[in-house]
């Protein structure tokens, strides 16, 4: 993650948007951030021994990712992504 550091004032400008759980939903996810210009990384995560061993073998072929992208894009993604399947926006953390 790229991060500025100003003084003892750190800024992260990339977040976690949403999370994936197919191929088809992350190729369409790709297209729509490329048309609209919004950058983006994919962060793939690995499956547990136990998920593996245990989820059958429908689960076998899903796969799960995170989408990162700039914090300032993320107003006009959520307008983009609101209605794709196998996608589920990350909620943003309220500030204590």
């Amino acid at each position: 993650m790229t991060s500025l550091s100003f003084d003892s004032i750190t800024f992260n400008r990339e977040v976690s948007f949403c999370r994936g759980y197919s191929m088809d939903s992350k190729e369409k996810l790709e297209k729509v951030f490329l048309e609209n210009r919004i950058s983006y990384f994919i962060e793939w995560q690995e499956r547990s021994f136990f998920s593996r061993l245990f989820g059958g073998e429908k689960r076998k072929e899903k796969s799960m990712f995170t989408v990162r992208i700039n914090e300032a894009d993320v107003e006009r993604a959520t307008e983009l992504v609101q209605d794709m399947d196998s996608i589920r926006l990350k909620k943003p953390k309220e500030d204590v």
